[in-house]
């Protein structure tokens, strides 16, 4: 799936990402204030989560229940230095949970990551819209 779109849509997008039935495992690519952690929050609501949400930055992974009990992890790999840091922390546990797993910068974790995962590229256009693919 591909789609170009602005902020104002994100609601919309998060809608097609969800309706195309990816894995739950997903890997969001991007430069850094692309908006991944923007469109995470709406894929989030779009899932049923109420509460707030934030960037896990510090505390690696952020949980979040659904109101149809669901389970949603939101990973921040930006700050590990290796692998192993991941592991510590239990990853494997949360990637293999069946759960939805959203993973910014999981290109810090290549060989932690399950063979069956989804991935959203998304990048800044000059007019200050985004193009997203999923995969």
């Amino acid at each position: 799936m591909n789609v170009i779109f602005s902020l104002d849509q994100l609601e919309e997008v998060a809608q097609k990402i969800i309706a195309e039935n990816p894995n739950k495992v997903i890997l969001f690519h991007g430069e850094m204030g692309v908006g991944k952690t923007t469109l995470i929050k709406q894929l989030c609501k779009t899932l049923g989560v109420l509460s707030a949400t934030s960037s896990p930055t510090f505390s690696l992974v952020n949980e979040y229940q659904t109101t149809n009990n669901q389970i949603v992890y939101h990973f921040d790999c930006y700050r590990l230095n290796k692998e192993e840091e991941a592991l510590d922390m239990g990853i494997d546990d949360y990637l293999y949970s069946d759960n939805w797993c959203f993973i910014e910068w999981a290109e810090r974790i290549p060989n932690l990551i399950p063979e069956a995962h989804s991935v959203i590229t998304i990048n800044l256009l000059s007019d200050g819209k985004r193009f997203l693919e999923l995969k």
